[in-house]
C-alpha cells in the first residue's frame, strides 16, 4: 500500500495594500479642518440644539442639512479609552498611548484621538484633557498632535460660540494615505494551487455536485456549499472572455500603459481568472482570443498571457463564463 502524500507546506506572506485617498471638502468639513490649522475647533449645531464634533453636513437623526457652525473649547473629558502598547507606523505617537474618545467642552459628541500618558494606570473615564497642537499645521486632523492630561474636577459649563467658518486660504481638499499591513494565509486549497504554479501547472478543484471547476480553488463551491477536494489540472491555454484597457499607470508597477487586463477562461475551468495580455497591440485584443501563459523569470506564476495563434474561440464555447 502506498503511503499518503504529505500535505503541502502551509503558506504565509506579508501583504500591504496602500493608496492615497483624495477627496474634496464641503463647507462644513472645510471649515473644521481649516479651523484646526488655526487652532480653532468647530462643531455644528443640529435642529435639536446638539453640538456635533467632528461636525457633519447632515443630521444623522433627521438627515436635515446642517450649516450652523459653533466654536467649542480645546479642553474636554475622556468618555472611554483603550491602551495601545505597541504603536504602528503612521499612528499619532511613536510611544505607547491611549486611544480616547473625548467630549470637548461645549460639544455633545466625542472625538477620537490619541492621549499621551505614561501608562494605562494614568488613564480613566472622566479624565480631564486638552489638545496638544502640532508645531506645524496644514488643515488636517493631525493638526491635533494628541491630547494630554489637564487639570481635574468636573467639566465646566461651556456655551459654544457662533462662528462664521470663514478663514484665510481655506482648505478645500485633502489627500490621506490609506495603508493596510497584514499576513495572508491562503489555506489548503489555495496552497495546493500555488505549489502547483511553482511547477508551471494550473490546478483547480471540482465541485462534486455541480461539477464546476474553480480556478483558483476556494476549498468549497460557493454555489452548492460543498467542499471541493477533487483536484483537476486545467489549461495552460485559455480564452479571453472579456477585458479592459488600463490607461492609468499604477504606483510601483513597472508596466507601461496602455495595457490590457482580461478575464481568461482556462481550458477545462468553470470560472474565468484575471490576467494581463501582452505580445499583441492592445487594440487587437478581443473576446474569444486564444492565449497561453508566459511565466515569470523565477517560473512561479504566469507573468502575462500571449496569443497562441489559434483561431478565435466560438462565442458559444465561453458565453457561460462571461
Amino acid at each position: 500500500m502506498n503511503a499518503a502524500a504529505p500535505p503541502p507546506e502551509a503558506l504565509r506572506a506579508p501583504l500591504v495594500v496602500e493608496f492615497p485617498f483624495t477627496r474634496s471638502l464641503g463647507p462644513v468639513q472645510s471649515a473644521f479642518l481649516t479651523g484646526l490649522r488655526d487652532r480653532t475647533v468647530l462643531g455644528v449645531r443640529t435642529e435639536e440644539g446638539r453640538v456635533l464634533v467632528p461636525p457633519v453636513e447632515y443630521d444623522p437623526a433627521t438627515a436635515a442639512e446642517l450649516r450652523e457652525l459653533v466654536e467649542v473649547a480645546a479642553t474636554g473629558t475622556v468618555t472611554t479609552w483603550a491602551w495601545n502598547p505597541d504603536p504602528r507606523p503612521g499612528q499619532p505617537l511613536a510611544t505607547p498611548f491611549a486611544w480616547v474618545l473625548v467630549r470637548l467642552d461645549g460639544a455633545d459628541t466625542a472625538l477620537l484621538h490619541a492621549l499621551d500618558a505614561p501608562g494605562p494606570e494614568a488613564v480613566r473615564t472622566g479624565l480631564r484633557v486638552r489638545i496638544r497642537w502640532a508645531a506645524e499645521r496644514s488643515g488636517a486632523i493631525t493638526d491635533i498632535a494628541c491630547f494630554e492630561p489637564y487639570g481635574s474636577g468636573a467639566a465646566p459649563e461651556v456655551e459654544p460660540a457662533p462662528h462664521e467658518g470663514r478663514f484665510d486660504e481655506p482648505v478645500t481638499g485633502i489627500v490621506v494615505p490609506a495603508r493596510l499591513d497584514y499576513t495572508y494565509g491562503p489555506g489548503r486549497a489555495q496552497s495546493r494551487y500555488l505549489h502547483a504554479l511553482a511547477e508551471r501547472r494550473t490546478v483547480g478543484e471540482r465541485c462534486p455536485s455541480c461539477a464546476k471547476v474553480y480556478v483558483p480553488p476556494r476549498g468549497a463551491c460557493p454555489t452548492c456549499g460543498i467542499a471541493t477536494t477533487d483536484q483537476v489540472e486545467v489549461g495552460p491555454r485559455g480564452t479571453v472572455t472579456t477585458f479592459c484597457i488600463v490607461n492609468i499607470k499604477a504606483k510601483n508597477l513597472d508596466i507601461e500603459v496602455p495595457y490590457v487586463y482580461a478575464h481568461i477562461a482556462l481550458d477545462g475551468a468553470g470560472l474565468a481568472l484575471h490576467g494581463r495580455i501582452a505580445g499583441i497591440p492592445y487594440e487587437q485584443v478581443r473576446m474569444g482570443l486564444r492565449v497561453e501563459p508566459v511565466w515569470s523569470e523565477d517560473g512561479r506564476y504566469p507573468d502575462h498571457y500571449r496569443p497562441t495563434g489559434e483561431p478565435d474561440a466560438d462565442y458559444d464555447a465561453y458565453k457561460e463564463l462571461l
